[in-house]
This record gives structure tokens, sequence and C-alpha cells, in this order.
């Protein structure tokens, strides 16, 4: 059923950190589900696209959530050929669309050619949660500081929200200054920055919360004229997690147990022809 229509406007852009980047820890994860947690069982949806359908980041997001109170899923969007989706009807029913790192520009490229930026729209309108990391966290803003070319450089994204975004702002500390010249001479508009870790909150187009998976995380709201205001991120704590219950965490562990096991790295690797004696 799709989401209820009370829900406001939601997206999450996290400067880096979930389930790709801190598997061990769930605080941001859990969060995402908890934006949701009016469902009774969260749908949530990976889009993987950034990184061009990677099996690695599908596996690894369907053992975090795998075992959490949710009904997660994935769209390969590099594979509708073999297997088709209706993807509108597909994510307007869920509850989260998670959108995947990687690459800025492949991403709205490949979204565009297939119409979603128009769907995904529709669907943060519906009440839809929407939540990414990095290339899933500029996306929505009408600027990001992207590496797609193998240098920071700013780049147009959808303009859900307003302004731009730079993420990885202590991992990758070479974004920011690319960000902060860009906003100086006019090319990109104001906006944000933000650590690994550190995750803003909007409501509609406006920010209403920073929130951190680890201390010591910063954000920045970037302004005109080289004006900064330092953000400081709530640190996430047990009252924001959102795990399973007993029985949802058994179901869990009985399919995981029954169902047929995702192929590794080696068995994806196409088998070379033995030669003949």
């Amino acid at each position: 059923m799709p989401p209820p229509k009370g829900r406001p406007p939601t997206i999450l852009a996290m400067g880096g950190g979930g389930f790709t980047m801190e598997p061990e820890n769930p605080a941001l994860d859990d969060y995402v589900l908890g934006l949701a947690q009016d469902a009774p069982l969260p749908r949530i949806c990976l889009l993987p696209t950034a990184s061009g359908d990677g099996e690695a980041q599908i596996r690894q997001f369907h053992a975090t959530f795998g075992s959490r109170s949710c009904e997660p899923m994935h769209i390969s969007l590099f594979r509708l050929g073999s297997h088709p989706v209706p993807l509108r009807e597909t994510l307007l029913a869920q509850d989260v669309i998670y959108v995947g790192g990687g690459s800025m520009l492949g991403l709205l490229a490949v979204w565009r050619a297939l119409g979603l930026d128009v769907i995904l729209r529709e669907a943060w309108e519906s009440g839809v949660v929407l939540a990414g990391l990095s290339a899933g966290a500029m996306c929505w803003f009408e600027w990001g500081i992207t590496k797609s070319l193998g240098h920071p450089a700013p780049s147009p994204g959808l303009g859900f929200l307003p302004g731009s975004m730079s993420v990885h702002m202590d991992g990758e500390p070479a974004r920011l200054p690319i960000c902060r010249q860009s906003i100086a001479d006019g090319t990109i508009p104001p906006g944000y920055a933000a650590d690994d870790g550190v995750a803003l909150l909007f409501r509609g187009t406006e920010l209403a919360e920073v929130v951190a998976s680890r201390p010591n995380r910063k954000a920045l709201r970037l302004g005109p004229d080289g004006v900064e205001e330092q953000l400081e991120p709530r640190l996430l704590a047990t009252p924001d997690r959102f795990g399973p219950t007993p029985e949802i965490a058994e179901y869990r562990r009985v399919r995981a147990l029954t169902a047929p096991q995702a192929p590794t790295a080696h068995q994806l690797r196409p088998r070379r022809p033995r030669r003949r004696p």
C-alpha cells in the first residue's frame, strides 16, 4: 500500500556513512527506518544506480536490512532488460527509497533517461522518504560537488532541495575548497557540507535536524561572502534505534537459512572454457 498521505516530504542527506561505510555501526540506517516508523513494516528500496548496480553494495544492503523490521528490496536499473520492474508503481509503494553512493553524473544520466527524476519527485511529494549518502545525498540539491570525472567539480542535481551540498568533508577534504570557491564566484548557490557519519534531515525544503552516528562529527552551512555556520549534530543514541521485534527477527533468520544464497564474487566471474587435451 502507498505511504500515508499525511507524511511530510522528507529527505535525509548523508555526507557519508550508513551500511556501505559503517557496516558495524547501525545508527544512521536505524534512523532512516525510524523516519517511516508510522508504517507497521516499512518497505525500503535500494537504488544502487550510482555504483553501476554494484553487487557488493546490493549484498551489504540486504545483509543490513534483512534482519530488521522492514521489507527490503532493490531495483537494478542496468538490468531492467532481463529483470523488468514497473518503476513508478514499485517506487510509489515504498516507505523509504535509499540511494547508494558512486557517480553522481552517471546516476542522474540513467535516472533522467528512464524518467526517474519525475517519478522520484512524485514519490517525495506523496510522502515516500528519500535517503542517500554521497552521490545519493547530493543528487537531491540544485548542485553538488562530484568526483565523477576524477576530480572535485560542481555538478547540477535534481533541485528538489534548494542550494548545494558537499559530502565527505573529513574523508575527502579536496571537495570543500572547490565548494567554497564555487559559491564565492557564483557558480553554485550557498548550501551545506557534511562529514562522513553526518546526516541532514529536511522536512519539505527546510533543514529540520542534523544527526551523527559517532561523536566529533561536523557539518557546515555555507553562506555567501564566505560566511559559514557550524551546525552541531545530535549524536544518535538508543532511542533512535529501529531494531527488529523478536518475531520479525526469528522470521528473518529462518528465511535467511532457507533462501537461496546470493552468488559470491568468485561465482559471478565468467568461467574460462576448458581446453581440450
